[in-house]
């Protein structure tokens, strides 16, 4: 098994923030990073991170 570095676990805690926020709002119709951070540049801070994670995990995945 490969070893993990840390920007692994970044790439892996956005994909989870991400899903489990895609989760609530399919479910409950809940946005919980709206709630939190608004709709305001940090909220679309994190929203590009999570895309950004899921392309470089996917990339990774291809690659591996």
């Amino acid at each position: 098994m490969a070893k993990h570095k840390g920007y692994d676990w970044i790439w892996f805690g956005l994909l989870i923030i991400g899903g489990l926020n895609w989760g609530l709002l399919g479910i409950f119709n809940y946005n919980l990073v709206g709630a939190l951070l608004g709709t305001g540049l940090w909220a679309h801070t994190i929203y590009g991170a999570v895309g950004i994670s899921a392309i470089v995990t996917l990339f990774r995945l291809i690659m591996h």
